[in-house]
Protein backbone atom coordinates (compact mmCIF):
# COMPACT_ATOMS: atom_id res chain seq x y z
CA UNK A 1 0.00 0.00 0.00
CA UNK A 2 2.80 2.30 0.66
CA UNK A 3 4.27 1.61 -2.94
CA UNK A 4 1.31 2.79 -4.13
CA UNK A 5 1.06 5.99 -1.94
CA UNK A 6 4.71 6.70 -3.18
CA UNK A 7 3.59 6.81 -6.87
CA UNK A 8 0.40 9.29 -5.99
CA UNK A 9 2.73 12.45 -6.76
CA UNK A 10 3.38 13.06 -10.04
CA UNK A 11 6.82 14.27 -9.95
CA UNK A 12 7.87 11.73 -7.85
CA UNK A 13 6.47 9.20 -10.81
CA UNK A 14 8.07 11.37 -13.68
CA UNK A 15 11.31 10.19 -11.07
CA UNK A 16 10.66 6.69 -10.53
CA UNK A 17 10.32 6.06 -14.25
CA UNK A 18 13.15 8.20 -15.37
CA UNK A 19 15.32 6.07 -12.63
CA UNK A 20 14.05 2.13 -13.91
CA UNK A 21 14.68 3.05 -17.37
CA UNK A 22 18.29 4.03 -16.72
CA UNK A 23 20.94 0.90 -17.24
CA UNK A 24 23.21 2.77 -14.41
CA UNK A 25 22.99 3.85 -10.49
CA UNK A 26 21.49 7.93 -10.84
CA UNK A 27 22.41 10.44 -9.01
CA UNK A 28 20.37 13.15 -6.97
CA UNK A 29 21.22 15.42 -9.57
CA UNK A 30 21.08 13.57 -12.59
CA UNK A 31 17.49 12.70 -11.81
CA UNK A 32 16.83 16.37 -11.03
CA UNK A 33 17.84 17.53 -14.09
CA UNK A 34 15.83 14.81 -16.13
CA UNK A 35 12.78 15.62 -13.91
CA UNK A 36 13.39 19.57 -14.15
CA UNK A 37 13.18 20.07 -10.46
CA UNK A 38 15.53 21.43 -7.86
CA UNK A 39 17.97 19.05 -6.42
CA UNK A 40 16.84 19.34 -2.70
CA UNK A 41 13.08 17.78 -3.87
CA UNK A 42 14.73 15.25 -6.03
CA UNK A 43 16.39 14.09 -3.01
CA UNK A 44 13.19 14.42 -1.07
CA UNK A 45 11.06 12.31 -3.43
CA UNK A 46 13.82 10.03 -4.12
CA UNK A 47 14.45 8.75 -1.02
CA UNK A 48 10.42 8.56 -0.61
CA UNK A 49 10.70 6.48 -3.44
CA UNK A 50 13.70 3.99 -1.65
CA UNK A 51 11.68 4.23 1.75
CA UNK A 52 8.28 2.58 -0.04
CA UNK A 53 11.04 -0.13 -1.75
CA UNK A 54 10.55 1.16 -5.03
CA UNK A 55 14.17 2.17 -5.18
CA UNK A 56 17.36 0.76 -3.69
CA UNK A 57 20.14 2.91 -2.50
CA UNK A 58 24.11 2.56 -3.05
CA UNK A 59 26.93 4.41 -2.15
CA UNK A 60 29.60 5.53 -4.35
CA UNK A 61 32.23 7.37 -4.94
CA UNK A 62 32.71 8.66 -8.23
CA UNK A 63 35.11 7.41 -10.95
CA UNK A 64 38.64 8.09 -10.50
CA UNK A 65 37.97 9.52 -7.11
CA UNK A 66 39.47 7.40 -4.03
CA UNK A 67 41.50 7.78 -1.23
CA UNK A 68 41.98 10.82 1.27
CA UNK A 69 40.50 13.91 0.17
CA UNK A 70 38.11 11.81 -2.01
CA UNK A 71 35.12 13.34 -0.12
CA UNK A 72 31.80 11.18 0.48
CA UNK A 73 30.36 8.51 -1.41
CA UNK A 74 27.58 9.98 -3.43
CA UNK A 75 23.89 8.60 -2.85
CA UNK A 76 22.56 7.06 -5.97
CA UNK A 77 19.48 4.81 -6.83
CA UNK A 78 18.57 2.36 -9.06
CA UNK A 79 15.66 -0.30 -9.57
CA UNK A 80 14.58 -2.19 -6.43
CA UNK A 81 14.59 -5.81 -7.16
CA UNK A 82 11.34 -6.56 -4.86
CA UNK A 83 8.18 -6.57 -6.92
CA UNK A 84 5.44 -4.97 -5.27
CA UNK A 85 1.57 -6.76 -6.41
CA UNK A 86 -1.35 -5.01 -4.90
CA UNK A 87 -4.72 -6.43 -5.25
CA UNK A 88 -7.79 -5.33 -3.35
CA UNK A 89 -9.16 -7.55 -1.76
CA UNK A 90 -5.99 -9.99 -1.50
CA UNK A 91 -5.68 -12.10 -3.98
CA UNK A 92 -2.72 -14.82 -4.34
CA UNK A 93 -2.09 -14.86 -8.28
CA UNK A 94 1.42 -15.98 -7.36
CA UNK A 95 0.95 -19.32 -5.97
CA UNK A 96 -1.63 -20.32 -8.85
CA UNK A 97 1.21 -19.35 -11.08
CA UNK A 98 3.47 -20.93 -9.53
CA UNK A 99 1.25 -24.23 -9.36
CA UNK A 100 0.45 -23.93 -12.93
CA UNK A 101 3.70 -23.68 -13.61
CA UNK A 102 4.58 -26.62 -12.28
CA UNK A 103 1.91 -28.97 -14.18
CA UNK A 104 3.38 -27.20 -17.56
CA UNK A 105 6.46 -28.48 -16.59
CA UNK A 106 6.16 -31.66 -14.72
CA UNK A 107 3.40 -32.81 -18.06
CA UNK A 108 6.21 -31.85 -20.63
CA UNK A 109 3.45 -29.21 -22.03
CA UNK A 110 6.09 -26.45 -23.44
CA UNK A 111 4.81 -26.39 -26.97
CA UNK A 112 0.84 -25.85 -25.96
CA UNK A 113 1.72 -22.88 -23.19
CA UNK A 114 3.98 -21.57 -26.38
CA UNK A 115 1.17 -21.44 -28.98
CA UNK A 116 -1.54 -20.33 -26.40
CA UNK A 117 0.83 -17.31 -26.06
CA UNK A 118 1.98 -16.84 -29.44
CA UNK A 119 -2.22 -16.62 -29.83
CA UNK A 120 -2.00 -14.33 -27.48
CA UNK A 121 0.56 -11.88 -28.11
CA UNK A 122 -1.43 -11.69 -31.68
CA UNK A 123 -4.08 -10.50 -30.54
CA UNK A 124 -2.42 -8.11 -27.66
CA UNK A 125 -0.51 -6.95 -31.17
CA UNK A 126 -3.24 -6.53 -33.71
CA UNK A 127 -5.26 -3.71 -30.80
CA UNK A 128 -2.22 -1.86 -29.54
CA UNK A 129 -1.51 0.91 -30.31
CA UNK A 130 1.95 3.00 -30.72
CA UNK A 131 5.57 1.70 -31.63
CA UNK A 132 7.22 -1.84 -30.39
CA UNK A 133 8.70 0.39 -27.66
CA UNK A 134 5.86 2.05 -26.73
CA UNK A 135 3.83 -0.90 -26.61
CA UNK A 136 6.78 -3.13 -24.81
CA UNK A 137 6.86 -0.36 -22.20
CA UNK A 138 3.10 0.02 -21.48
CA UNK A 139 3.48 -4.47 -20.74
CA UNK A 140 6.25 -3.59 -17.87
CA UNK A 141 9.16 -4.67 -20.40
CA UNK A 142 11.34 -1.13 -19.96
CA UNK A 143 12.59 -1.10 -23.37
CA UNK A 144 15.80 0.50 -24.31
CA UNK A 145 17.73 0.78 -27.75
CA UNK A 146 20.95 -0.65 -28.18
CA UNK A 147 22.50 0.02 -31.27
CA UNK A 148 19.53 -1.64 -34.05
CA UNK A 149 18.48 -3.58 -31.35
CA UNK A 150 15.42 -3.08 -28.51
CA UNK A 151 16.31 -4.89 -25.37
CA UNK A 152 14.49 -4.81 -22.17
CA UNK A 153 15.50 -4.04 -18.82
CA UNK A 154 12.49 -5.59 -16.77
CA UNK A 155 11.24 -9.43 -17.12
CA UNK A 156 7.54 -8.86 -16.35
CA UNK A 157 7.40 -12.46 -15.10
CA UNK A 158 10.73 -12.47 -12.97
CA UNK A 159 9.66 -14.51 -10.20
CA UNK A 160 8.53 -17.23 -12.49
CA UNK A 161 11.56 -17.37 -14.62
CA UNK A 162 13.86 -17.54 -12.07
CA UNK A 163 12.20 -20.79 -10.90
CA UNK A 164 11.31 -22.26 -14.26
CA UNK A 165 13.88 -20.83 -16.33
CA UNK A 166 13.38 -22.80 -19.94
CA UNK A 167 9.54 -22.64 -19.68
CA UNK A 168 9.33 -19.03 -19.07
CA UNK A 169 11.78 -17.58 -21.52
CA UNK A 170 10.11 -19.99 -24.01
CA UNK A 171 6.78 -18.52 -23.26
CA UNK A 172 7.88 -14.98 -23.03
CA UNK A 173 9.81 -15.49 -26.72
CA UNK A 174 6.46 -16.86 -28.61
CA UNK A 175 4.78 -14.51 -26.44
CA UNK A 176 7.28 -11.53 -28.11
CA UNK A 177 6.63 -13.30 -31.38
CA UNK A 178 3.38 -13.17 -31.72
CA UNK A 179 2.73 -9.40 -30.44
CA UNK A 180 5.43 -8.29 -33.59
CA UNK A 181 3.08 -10.74 -36.02
CA UNK A 182 -0.16 -9.07 -34.80
CA UNK A 183 1.50 -5.90 -34.73
CA UNK A 184 2.53 -6.35 -38.58
CA UNK A 185 6.22 -5.60 -37.79
CA UNK A 186 7.09 -8.09 -40.08
CA UNK A 187 10.88 -6.30 -40.58
CA UNK A 188 11.25 -7.75 -36.60
CA UNK A 189 12.43 -10.82 -35.41
CA UNK A 190 12.81 -11.97 -31.51
CA UNK A 191 15.38 -13.75 -29.94
CA UNK A 192 16.51 -15.74 -26.94
CA UNK A 193 19.73 -13.64 -25.68
CA UNK A 194 19.59 -13.61 -21.56
CA UNK A 195 21.24 -11.05 -19.73
CA UNK A 196 21.44 -11.03 -15.99
CA UNK A 197 19.14 -8.69 -14.79
CA UNK A 198 16.85 -8.03 -18.15
CA UNK A 199 14.19 -9.82 -19.79
CA UNK A 200 15.86 -12.75 -21.77
CA UNK A 201 14.38 -11.78 -25.04
CA UNK A 202 15.86 -9.46 -27.84
CA UNK A 203 14.69 -7.60 -31.10
CA UNK A 204 16.36 -7.32 -33.83
CA UNK A 205 15.51 -6.18 -37.35
CA UNK A 206 15.68 -9.40 -40.09
CA UNK A 207 18.12 -7.67 -42.02
CA UNK A 208 20.78 -7.28 -39.12
CA UNK A 209 20.27 -11.31 -38.17
CA UNK A 210 23.05 -13.37 -37.35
Amino acid sequence: MEAITALGDPVRRRLYDYVVAQDHEVGRAEAADAAGIQRTLAAFHLDRLAGAGLLDVVFRRPPGKAGPGAGRPAKLYRRSATEHVVSLPPRDYGTAAVLLAEVVDALGAEANLEEVARRHGRSAGASAKGDVEEVLARQGYAPYREGDAVRMRNCPFHTLARDFPPLMCGMNLALIEGLLDGMGETGLSAYLRPRPGECCVEIISKNNDD
